[in-house]
């Protein structure tokens, strides 16, 4: 049988050297050959005649396909995945180093092999550490197969046994078939695409730890990203107990979904109320704190967004952001300037979002809005006021989706008036009896029913 051999192909033009060169001769770019393995050719037509020809079918014969979720033992997880874990699909679970990856993955296998075969493929730890961890958050799990490998032809045979598998983490297994060494592009994406058909050809759900660079995002090939069927980001300080599971993607569910959880010495557990995370208790004291009601997924989520001005001290002001697009707020602050004749000018601002959780949807603009008017009028807005909508650059404040779910929300959590577009108060009438409803047309009716 022929030897399987390597190449360096270059990952912006796709030239390929049987060597190593620190510049790409084709396109110029340095450091952008990584190692791949090159399938001999008798190999490859072996299988080639092997394999029948494919068929393309009518999608009216496509037959439906259900598929079975099973609980994860942290209800925060199961919203966060769509309400279960698929049998059969591989989730991706980045975040900082300490942020609880390993911690909230041992409880959950732990938790499923009570009633089913699942391992724990540690690469980085030794079976002691692991052993001492789910003694240290008190854990039934005697269950549990644990193997310490990072040969991933070693631990295949073990892999195939199982119906559920934890691999912290994939930077830290290696290949056989490439020369590289473990954490390379080459080898996670050669390991990453061994574990999808694995996991697609014997149903066996994989539950993947990666790193992070040091921007946040997950170190490695963006195919690592392509081949899974969830990615899931910890947010979070390590000097912090709160977390923030978010799904950045997610096939079997909504990947709006954001799940809170809470770092304890016994473990992390789901936040069923979380409402006082994103809410501080001095609001309606200070000048520039507003509430919000955020779509989430399935959930609705009253978050505060809060401001602070101070006169800059150099020619250009300066403006910082948490929890919000950073373009967007400026583009906000011009706004309020043109339509709504508001001297920023010359102000530093900071604005953040409590709790640490971001707001990407355009439904905070109005909220922004008035927390940066309340600022530069030093006029506290009442506590149990919210507002939510989209602002145009013409001042126009647009409808939003789910109004009625977040007037909802805001009358669940004891708020008097809600201040939404004029577009949205049609579908949220219904509610006028037990919240008052202030519907605006542009941010300046706003500010003015405000103060």
């Amino acid at each position: 049988m022929p030897k399987a051999t390597t190449q360096f192909v270059c990952n912006e033009c796709g030239y390929a050297s049987p060597k190593w060169l620190g510049r790409c001769p084709d396109c110029g770019k340095f450091n952008t050959l990584v190692e791949e393995a090159i399938v001999p050719e008798p190999a490859k037509a072996k299988v080639r005649s092997a394999l029948s020809p494919a068929r393309a079918i009518p999608l009216s014969q496509v037959k439906y396909e259900k598929y079975e979720r099973i609980s994860s033992g942290n209800s925060e997880l199961d919203v966060v995945l769509g309400g279960g874990i698929v049998r059969g699909s591989l989730v991706l679970v980045g975040g900082d180093p300490g942020v609880g990856k390993s911690t909230l993955l041992t409880q959950v296998a732990a938790h499923l092999s009570k009633e089913h075969k699942v391992l724990y493929l540690s690469a980085e730890e030794s079976c002691s550490q692991v052993k001492l961890r789910c003694e240290r958050l008190g854990l039934d799990s005697d269950g549990l197969l644990l193997l310490n490998e990072t040969n991933l032809e070693a631990a295949e045979e073990s892999i195939c046994e199982a119906e559920y598998v934890v691999i912290d983490s994939i930077q830290a297994i290696y290949t056989e078939a490439l020369s590289s060494s473990a954490g390379s592009v080459a080898q996670v994406r050669e390991c990453a695409s061994r574990l999808m058909r694995i996991a697609k050809s014997r149903g066996i759900t994989f539950f993947i730890v990666g790193h992070v660079t040091k921007e946040g995002t997950l170190a490695g090939p963006k195919v690592l990203e392509h081949v899974v069927d969830a990615v899931l980001y910890f947010e979070g300080e390590r000097t912090e107990n709160f977390k923030i599971l978010r799904a950045v993607k997610n096939r079997f569910g909504s990947v709006q979904e954001v799940g809170v959880f809470e770092m304890t010495g016994e473990g992390i557990f789901g936040l069923a109320d979380y409402s006082s995370l994103f809410l501080s208790d001095s609001r309606g004291v200070a000048a520039g704190a507003v509430v919000t009601p955020s779509e989430t997924g399935n959930r609705c989520m009253a978050v505060e967004i809060q401001t602070l001005m101070a006169k800059t001290a150099y020619g250009l002001p300066r403006r910082m952001s948490l929890g919000i697009d950073l373009n967007r707020l400026i583009v906000l602050i011009a706004v309020l300037e043109k339509r709504c004749a508001l001297p920023l000018g010359s102000q530093d601002i900071y604005l953040n979002a409590m709790g640490g959780i971001r707001l990407s949807e355009p439904s905070a603009d109005l909220a922004v809005c008035a927390a940066l008017a309340s600022a530069e009028r030093g006029i506290a807005i009442d506590k149990y006021t919210a507002v939510f909508g989209e602002v145009g650059l013409t001042g126009e404040v647009r409808a939003v989706n789910f109004a009625e779910k977040r007037v909802n929300e805001c009358l669940k959590m004891g708020f008097k008036r809600v201040i939404l577009p004029a577009k949205n108060m049609k579908a949220c009438e219904k509610f006028k009896e037990k919240i008052e409803l202030v519907p605006v047309s542009y941010v300046a009716q706003m500010i003015k029913s405000l103060f």
